[in-house]
């Protein structure tokens, strides 16, 4: 006998149960990468104990088992979390909590909390991620606890599970329809339509302090960072430069914002000059837990990102006054040529040539052997600018994912003994040797690049596009924006060619089976996972109420959506209402429960009459199933007899009414009506080979 022969012969509730657990495993599993690894097993275990206790028929564990556990568990959680509140420490003791309920279902009520435990388990999926794969994976997730749901309701025997799988799709075919109508209508009201986030959430992507080597890993993350979609012509490769955090002060090893040691007004103030058409864009920002905005260089005007505070520090860099922790979309405006900064020396400057004293001596010294040269004695900022950058390209140096592990003088390191490194080592070391020539410079980090999609039209700016550039203050010029990068791997600044790791075995096949394949799928995929975001995760307040001035309201706000959908739901149930009264006024109520239990025999597998009365039916049943008191079937045969016995009260009703007397018989009548939702039909019988 195999497996599946094994299953089929379980008892009803061994196949339940096992089913239920399956069900249970499927949503708590897309969670294992968020839970404690002691969670993971843990929960895994139980399903598996609990399993077994199932098909073994033996006897649940004790509550002060239970209740040991429990408590282990709850202690566990505190020391993972360091608190049980918040977003981690919850979704963990929630799924404990789910494995554990499975050990104590002896009841009806003990199944009910165990399902609303497995919805509200499966809702926090989306506390992780709101992709659209998560939501499919949920969706197989809902149909599989509803087919729980609905089997648990079931009449004793044997209902096949298909035909449980299939009531609880129409149901939730039936609820879809309300569940669209409170998507698009139901007022966001902020914070209300949040995604609960944990502050020390980590989350990938560039940070506001940079160590050499950071953003060589990011390189290898292909993850999606933003999108961007351009109203016009987008411009061109070598101009994509998504400004980020810029980092003035350098400790030795980090690279952090500035910290002045001079007074407010005598540092630098945000000072921007436009020139030319501009760049008009919209972004689509995946959850960074940061605060800044990476707009292409340089933007003059805050983008328009609603429930945000949005301002320019006097780097140029735009920040939100809170980090943003879910996907977010907004308008911006920039333009390509623009000039930033004091066009004359001020003392803020000073603030850009400060170097840690005892790092980097060989730098240090490079620099000033550049002066002691009679050519450069005197040399302003753009030429020795043009001789570092010519000694970047003719000095031999490389562009790589794996430089090794740096030491204490990075920057020595890279002149001197590597020669080789990513974009941070090299905008890093040319940005210390431009302030050992004291000259004014900062490293801004941001993403260069991005690459359309050619099914949809975004361009996708990914994580493994982050980048380190180096700005440096020219007089007349002000901060003009120099990256070393393009010195020593001039495709990566200009036509975006990736350092890509070796791709995988899947990667590979596919590649082998048709070049192109793999690109292609994947662009496919990521338009059709861009359209969920636009038009599911980004359905914001602002676009209903766009909806709503489309249908007419001038001035519409979250009042109006309220109203506009109370208004909705008692017109559709006055609709329902008017609708169910005609249908019990269109036909005879007792024709209706006589066609009702013919059609319910017909699908049993009984022939029946179109015009059979009910005598006739009561005896087709008879003949069919007949009435074995004995063995195993002695509940079908009790079923079937009062099935019989109600059609003979069915025809007695109409044909040989006990009285005359009207309220009394619609009191019957109504009697015939419950009883009917209360019999217990025969099942098909299976097919035989």
């Amino acid at each position: 006998m195999n497996v599946l022969d094994r299953l089929q012969h379980l008892p009803r509730d061994t196949r339940d149960t096992l089913f239920l657990l399956c069900v249970i495993a499927w949503i708590t599993l897309p969670q294992v990468n968020h839970l404690p690894l002691w969670c993971s097993v843990m929960t895994a275990l139980v399903l598996v104990w609990r399993g077994w206790i199932a098909v073994r028929g033996g006897t649940l564990p004790s509550r002060w088992l239970l209740l040991l556990m429990l408590l282990a568990a709850s202690g566990a959680t505190f020391y993972s979390h360091r608190t049980l509140m918040g977003r981690d420490a919850g979704v963990t003791f929630i799924v404990v909590l789910l494995a554990l309920k499975t050990l104590e279902m002896h009841a009806r009520r003990d199944a009910f909390v165990v399902f609303f435990l497995g919805f509200f388990t499966l809702l926090s999926n989306f506390f992780f991620s709101q992709s659209l794969l998560t939501a499919f994976a949920m969706v197989i997730g809902l149909l599989g606890l509803l087919t729980a749901l609905v089997n648990h309701h079931m009449p004793v025997g044997r209902p096949p599970l298909a035909l449980a799988a299939r009531t609880a799709a129409g149901m939730a075919l039936l609820g879809a329809p309300i569940m669209v109508v409170l998507f698009v209508l139901f007022p966001r009201i902020a914070p209300l339509w949040g995604m609960p986030g944990d502050g020390g959430a980590g989350h990938t992507g560039l940070s506001n302090s940079m160590r050499v080597g950071s953003i060589a890993n990011l390189a290898l993350d292909d993850s999606i960072a933003m999108r961007i979609r351009f109203e016009g012509k987008p411009p061109a490769q070598r101009d994509l430069y998504f400004r980020g955090p810029v980092l003035s002060t350098f400790d030795g090893r980090d690279w952090k914002p500035l910290r002045s040691g001079f007074p407010a007004h005598m540092q630098l103030a945000d000072r921007l000059e436009v020139r030319g058409d501009p760049v008009r864009y919209e972004v689509t920002l995946e959850g960074s837990n940061q605060a800044w905005l990476p707009l292409l260089d340089a933007a003059p005007k805050a983008p328009a990102l609603p429930g945000y505070g949005v301002h320019m520090q006097a780097d140029l860099q735009w920040t939100a006054d809170r980090p943003m922790v879910d996907l977010v979309r907004f308008k911006a405006e920039s333009y390509t040529t623009f000039r930033h900064g004091p066009m004359k020396e001020e003392l803020g400057l000073q603030d850009l040539v400060e170097l840690p004293p005892g790092f980097n001596p060989r730098t240090l010294q490079l620099a000033q052997d550049i002066r002691r040269d009679p050519r450069y004695a005197r040399a302003n900022a753009p030429a020795l600018v043009e001789v570092v950058m010519d000694k970047l390209r003719t000095g031999g140096y490389t562009y790589t994912l794996d430089p090794g592990v740096f030491g204490t003088h990075t920057a020595d390191e890279f002149w001197f003994d590597r020669k080789q490194g990513f974009c941070e080592h090299i905008a890093s070391s040319f940005v210390l040797l431009m302030r050992a020539l004291d000259i004014p410079a900062r490293v801004v980090t941001g993403y260069q690049g991005g690459e359309p999609n050619a099914v949809d039209g975004f361009w996708t700016v990914r994580q493994s596009d982050a980048h380190a550039w180096a700005e440096v203050w020219m007089a007349g010029r002000g901060w003009v924006r120099v990256d070393p990068t393009s010195a020593v791997a001039p495709g990566r600044t200009g036509s975006l060619q990736r350092l890509v790791p070796v791709p995988g075995l899947v990667a590979q096949a596919l590649n082998t089976l048709s070049p192109g394949f793999e690109v292609n799928l994947r662009a496919l995929w990521e338009a059709t996972n861009n359209r969920w975001n636009q038009w599911v995760l980004n359905y914001s307040q602002a676009r209903q109420l766009d909806l709503l001035r489309n249908i007419g309201f001038e001035s519409p706000g979250w009042e109006d959506l309220s109203y506009l959908l109370i208004g909705l739901i008692v017109l559709v149930s006055l609709a329902g209402a008017a609708w169910t009264q005609w249908e019990r006024m269109r036909q005879d109520p007792w024709l209706r429960l006589l066609h009702g239990a013919a059609h319910r025999l017909e699908q049993a597998g009984l022939v029946v009459d179109a015009n059979a009365a009910p005598r006739q039916l009561a005896m087709a049943l008879r003949k069919q199933w007949g009435f074995d008191p004995s063995g195993a079937s002695r509940q079908a045969s009790a079923d079937i007899r009062q099935l019989h016995d109600w059609l003979l009260r069915l025809e007695a009703w109409r044909y040989a009414p006990a009285s005359q007397d009207a309220h009394a018989t619609r009191i019957a009548l109504g009697t015939l009506q419950r009883q009917y939702r209360q019999l217990h039909w025969p099942q098909r019988a299976p097919k035989t080979p």
